[in-house]
């Protein structure tokens, strides 16, 4: 489709976009999220899905990251 924006995320940011998603989700659902405060809660949403990867990452070492 002419026009259409076009996104390309690494793997990374594939999954911390997920992760926020259901992190957004989560506070919709329980009603936290309401009319005006949307970006507010977007931000936040993303800043905790970005903590979560950072402390899996320091707590747990990949296959990959072993010489």
């Amino acid at each position: 489709m002419a026009g259409q924006p076009y996104l390309k995320l690494e793997p990374t940011e594939k999954v911390i976009t997920h992760v926020a998603g259901q992190i957004y989700a989560a506070y919709i659902t329980v009603g936290r999220v309401t009319e005006g405060t949307e970006s507010d809660w977007m931000t936040r949403s993303i800043r905790e899905a970005i903590f979560l990867a950072r402390t899996v990452d320091d707590s747990i070492q990949a296959d990959s990251e072993i010489g």
